[in-house]
């Protein structure tokens, strides 16, 4: 059957570790046209060859059908530490589908469904994954191992969090990420999942926050989940339309067409500041539109990890 054919007709979330190893599997044999070229499914066991170390463990066979120098990479060389963080308060429940599928998902679906396909990535490499998941308190908060039977522990996590029909209202994100960073003290790779929405007075609290996630020298990833369409553009029809705050209860009355420019300059003047403010503390910002295919969330972690090992 059709790769892309069996990943639509798959129940989402039935089984999450399925349909994330099948994700990872489509972008593993598109990998040719990406800049990691040569990984082939192999990647998780080798590393790019730099010049002037031993060529003792170069991998001549790969090398004959890449054209491409890499070395064997050895357990004790591949363990990694890295901790996905998930923002799952309710703005993260938009759009509101009644069945996810991988051509309509939400921000909650897209953001479990790729660190899934991360963790099928990690798991290949032997790596230790820890999770934290946050809405108005700590919902879930492991730490990094490597084993078979905590990787399966995670994956039954997340296969709950899309399904939630009552997801907690409000998130104070600033407080969470301050007692998430104290708790992370070997350095780690960290990737944060959020759509980032805070109300105005917060802002200063929020950044604060994600600078403390930088403390002993974590590499550090925000991966902005938003329906750019909707969020961004404010690509909603003209005419008069009630807006609710999913997280207040509080709902407005207007007509799209008339705030349209203001609303998409506000929001353009908040992505700038989170972007220079995310490059003052050395944190990576991805936007991650959920209507896109998740081989840029895929191949931001392979050029993350290079710095690690």
């Amino acid at each position: 059957m059709d790769l892309q054919k069996s990943l639509h007709q798959a129940p989402l979330f039935s089984n999450l570790e399925l349909l994330a190893k099948q994700v990872v599997e489509g972008f593993i044999s598109g990998i040719h046209k990406s800049p990691f070229h040569g990984y082939s499914a192999e990647f998780a066991e080798h590393k790019i060859y730099n010049t002037g170390e031993s060529t003792k463990h170069i991998d001549w066979k790969l090398f004959a059908k890449t054209d491409k120098l890499y070395t064997k990479r050895y357990e004790e060389e591949t363990n990694l530490r890295c901790h996905m963080i998930l923002d799952s308060s309710a703005s993260m429940y938009y759009p509101a589908y009644d069945n996810l599928s991988l051509d309509r998902l939400n921000k909650i679906g897209f953001g479990t469904l790729a660190i899934a396909a991360l963790m099928q990535l990690l798991k290949k490499q032997r790596d230790a994954t820890g999770l934290s998941v946050y809405s108005a308190d700590f919902e879930e908060s492991i730490g990094e191992k490597s084993s078979e039977r905590h990787y399966r522990m995670l994956y039954d996590i997340l296969n709950r969090i899309p399904q939630r029909q009552d997801p907690a209202k409000a998130t104070r994100t600033y407080s969470l990420l301050h007692q998430i960073a104290e708790r992370i003290h070997r350095r780690s790779l960290i990737f944060l999942f959020s759509d980032m929405l805070q109300t105005e007075v917060e802002s200063k609290a929020l950044f604060d926050s994600l600078k403390h996630l930088k403390y002993n020298k974590h590499e550090v990833v925000l991966f902005h989940l938003t329906d750019r369409k909707l969020e961004l553009e404010f690509a909603f029809e003209e005419g008069p339309k009630r807006f609710l705050d999913v997280e207040t209860g509080e709902h407005i009355d207007l007509y799209t067409d008339q705030i349209r420019e203001n609303y998409k300059g506000r929001m353009q003047e908040y992505l700038n500041e989170l972007k220079v403010r995310c490059g003052q503390y050395k944190i990576k910002y991805v936007e991650a539109d959920i209507h896109q295919p998740f081989a840029q969330v895929l191949n931001t972690f392979l050029v993350e990890r290079q710095k690690m090992v």
